[in-house]
């Protein structure tokens, strides 16, 4: 009688397969990384990542941003977490400080693109007026970019792209006011610039916190502005 024996090939393993489904911590904690890795092959689709949506290496940063923007339209700059942003990007809550470092570095990231869509639409003016209508259409457009790029406390002032942006806007401003005659301006160029910035900039502020609703009713304000500009720039 022969005693029977099992062959090697076809012993049950000692522990069963991991499921490939499920993912592990360590792809839980590099999931960051991968998603912002600037040649990473193979991004992971929001399936395999799951069911979270994965950005490729060149949507984060603006995902990010695009979602700051949200927050402070609706509920201002103090309601601002990386911790939030991350969840509504649907990444890890690391990804964010990768590109920003903290909250501070986001929001002064948000000014420093501010001013730089600020000197955009300032460029090529007509005039002073012109620029004054184009500086008000900025804030009814940009609300969020407008709020955060003139709360100074919120900003790291000595940020290489925040002041090379800002400057470029002054400039364009100055552009604006050289156009006028000192005639319509007065001697001092640098006054009438404050002159002409503290009126656009009044006035933006006082129609996106709905100061001028009675005022302002139905009529456009781009125009409104205008007749505004021109009770205080006789040349223009």
């Amino acid at each position: 009688m022969t005693k029977s024996t099992r062959t090697p090939s076809t012993e049950p393993s000692a522990r069963p397969p991991a499921k490939p489904s499920e993912p592990s911590e360590a792809s839980e904690q590099s999931e960051a990384s991968e998603s912002i890795a600037p040649n990473a092959p193979n991004v992971p689709s929001a399936a395999k990542s799951g069911g979270r949506r994965a950005y490729h290496h060149g949507d984060l940063r603006r995902a990010i941003v695009t979602a700051a923007l949200d927050v402070i339209s609706a509920e201002g700059p103090s309601a601002l977490s990386l911790r939030d942003l991350a969840r509504r990007a649907g990444v890890s809550h690391a990804a964010p400080a990768h590109h920003f470092k903290d909250r501070t570095g986001l929001l002064t990231a948000i000014a420093a693109e501010g001013y730089g869509l600020l000197a955009a639409t300032l460029t090529d003016a007509a005039d002073l007026k012109d620029a004054g209508v184009r500086y008000v259409r900025f804030a009814r457009e940009h609300p969020a970019h407008f709020q955060v790029m003139f709360t100074p406390e919120l900003l790291r002032g000595n940020d290489l792209e925040l002041t090379t942006a800002r400057a470029l806007a002054g400039e364009r401003l100055r552009d604006a006011v050289s156009t006028v005659p000192p005639e319509g301006r007065g001697t001092d160029a640098r006054l009438a610039g404050v002159a002409a910035w503290s009126l656009a900039h009044g006035f933006a502020t006082l129609l996106l916190s709905h100061n001028l609703d009675g005022p302002v009713g139905d009529q456009d304000p781009e125009e409104v502005f205008r007749t505004l500009s021109g009770m205080l720039f006789r040349a223009t």
